[in-house]
């Protein structure tokens, strides 16, 4: 008797121990979402991942700006993004005309052209840029959805 109910206690133990885990980590799971909407803006020239350039993009008066050729941003771009092609020539002069004090959103296809833009974003005095690491490929891996 004395085995038995040290038994029925160890089951009990371990099934609250699990309860515990598995209530833990689905809240982590989403958790990344709502401590990513949560968060503040990301900081001036930041690289960041899909997760959090999804919910900093909602900010309000943020401006989603793809720095990709047309060609590509016509094969499918973010719903709402302004195409900026960084390698034209008029490039620093397009940019350059935007307001500087409000949020860009940046992106291409792999992080490197934004990457870029946003250094001369910042040299040119913007003061809140970010870009998406990975660029819209690792948007669409994360399951991010793009418009055409």
């Amino acid at each position: 008797m004395t085995v038995r109910r040290l038994a029925v206690a160890l089951v009990a133990l371990v099934a609250v121990s699990l309860t515990g885990c598995s209530g833990s980590t689905g809240s982590g799971s989403t958790g990344l979402a709502t401590v990513a909407a949560a968060a503040s803006a990301p900081a001036n020239g930041a690289e960041v991942d899909a997760a959090t350039f999804a919910a900093a993009m909602k900010r309000p008066g943020t401006v989603v700006l793809d720095v990709r050729t047309p060609a590509e941003f016509a094969e499918g771009h973010l719903a709402g993004a302004v195409n900026l092609d960084v390698n034209a020539a008029d490039f620093r002069t397009k940019v350059g005309a935007l307001a500087k004090d409000v949020p860009y959103a940046v992106y291409c296809r792999s992080g490197n052209r934004s990457g870029t833009a946003l250094a001369i974003m910042k040299a040119l005095g913007f003061t809140q840029t970010y870009h998406l690491g990975g660029g819209i490929t690792a948007w669409t891996a994360a399951g991010g959805a793009v418009t055409k």
